[in-house]
């Protein structure tokens, strides 16, 4: 988790307690006048009252607009939302990757209902109380915009009349030699699978075996450095195997074993090894056992920040691959996540070969924990960029519903996403079920089985070769 991350956590924590500090006082004032048990009913309420509208980590005003700038080149074109259907002011221009800009305000009952946006037989959900500029995925809706045909209308909040059509255009990255950069043994899946199951030729790199977190596994009678050395084993087996449902042999799988929540520091600090903070290992050949290839850590296997480089740079040289899939260092504030990215830049100077493409992804977000919003199966529109965020292009690709249930599965196979829900977390489900008209895929109570498995996966276009 990234220092602004934590920074605005340790806010909203604050605010909270203040919050439930204050009631507390509130009733217990209260209930000198009155029965005692009203003043607990009281509390209740107010308790079921937060799990429905407030337990939600929103770090940011519904009413801002979203901060993002296109290329100058990218296509833009004036639309009109009339009689529940978008209207082209011109004829649709060539592409396959479309986003409409529009204002999105919410109606009173949009205040404790999620705002949505229908869209065909598509549906993208907002934030609570919205209103503001935001970013509708049309891609795969090319056919209906372009005769006319496509229906759009908000539900709990209303459309402005205009709006903004960027139509963009890029090759089928998943025909060209690929190489996805995945910090954890979970997240090529997350952000990924449907491309790499459509793909002839990539390969995929886990940079950590994913030890942290093993709580769960003392029940199995271990001590908490035993419970992560299993875990590790675990979770870099997944990263080996789980491909392989998506048509990923693996021969085009590598596991580096180094340790979760370390590779900042590793980059910090080239020459200085870094060891597991849970399990005490130090060694990261004990989890590259079926990898492929051999690298320049085997050699004395030393979780350092000159190993993982020289690692991810033979790695480039090996495999050739014309684009590298990694996560978006300005968007997903995970640690890992973003010295992952850093770690391949360096490698990327030190290799012989040089992709031409970068696809960012983030499975993470800075300030809204619940996006994409909405339930799973469908699509995803545009984070929130509360900063200016410049882009080189956005790249949208479908997932057919067959993909969609592959990838489910997929996930179902990871151990770190197989935990059962607390009973906190299930039994908030059960009031925002019944109270805010949310719902949960059946495929897995993680929420990444809500937000990662959709229609569209998107994916950040950096051209690394000017």
């Amino acid at each position: 988790m990234s220092a602004r991350k934590q920074r605005l956590l340790s806010r909203h924590r604050r605010h909270k307690r203040f919050l439930l500090l204050s009631g507390i006082l509130f009733l217990a004032a209260t209930a000198v006048f009155v029965a005692w048990w009203l003043a607990a009913l009281l509390l209740l309420c107010g308790w079921i009252a937060h799990e429905a509208w407030f337990a939600d980590h929103l770090f940011y005003s519904p009413r801002v607009d979203y901060q993002y700038s296109f290329p100058g080149e990218t296509v833009q074109q004036p639309v009109s939302l009339g009689d529940g259907r978008v209207v082209l002011s011109s004829p649709l221009a060539s592409g396959e990757t479309l986003f409409l800009e529009l204002q999105v305000i919410s109606s009173w009952l949009g205040r404790w209902l999620d705002p949505q946006v229908l869209i065909g037989g598509d549906r993208q959900d907002f934030e609570r109380g919205v209103r503001g500029r935001r970013l509708v995925n049309l891609s795969g809706q090319e056919a209906a915009l372009a005769t006319g045909k496509l229906r759009i209308s908000g539900r709990h909040c209303r459309l402005a009349a205009n709006a903004i059509l960027y139509v963009l255009r890029n090759p089928d990255y998943a025909q060209q030699r690929l190489m996805i950069v995945a910090p954890h043994a979970d997240d090529a899946e997350l952000a990924a699978f449907g491309l790499y199951r459509r793909a002839a030729r990539v390969s995929i790199v886990t940079l950590t075996q994913g030890e942290t977190e093993a709580g769960s596994y003392r029940r199995l009678g271990l001590d908490a450095a035993a419970a992560a050395r299993l875990k590790g084993r675990l979770r870099a087996w997944d990263s080996m195997a789980v491909p392989l449902w998506g048509g990923v042999p693996q021969t085009r799988c590598v596991q580096l074993g180094y340790h979760c929540m370390q590779l900042s520091a590793m980059l910090a600090d080239p020459r200085s090894p870094f060891p597991s903070r849970e399990s005490g290992e130090a060694d990261v050949r004990k989890v590259r056992q079926h990898n492929p290839l051999p690298l320049p850590a085997d050699a004395d296997g030393l979780p350092c920040g000159v190993n993982l480089v020289a690692d991810l740079a033979a790695l480039l040289d090996h495999f050739q691959p014309q684009v590298v899939v990694t996560p978006h260092p300005q968007l997903d504030p995970h640690v890992d996540h973003v010295a992952a990215t850093r770690a391949l830049e360096l490698a990327m100077q030190q290799s012989t070969w040089q992709p031409e493409v970068a696809l960012l992804y983030a499975n993470h977000l800075h300030d809204n924990d619940r996006w994409p919003m909405g339930p799973a199966g469908n699509g995803i529109a545009l984070p929130p960029a509360l900063l200016p965020l410049p882009i080189d292009g956005l790249w949208s690709p479908l997932l057919s519903p067959a993909a969609q249930l592959d990838k489910a599965m997929a996930l179902a196979m990871q151990h770190d996403l197989q935990g059962s829900l607390r009973c906190k977390e299930r039994l908030r489900r059960y009031i925002q079920r019944a109270l805010v008209a949310r719902r949960w895929p059946a495929t897995g109570d993680d929420e990444f089985f809500r937000k990662a498995v959709r229609r569209h996966e998107l994916f950040w276009v950096r051209h690394l070769r000017r």
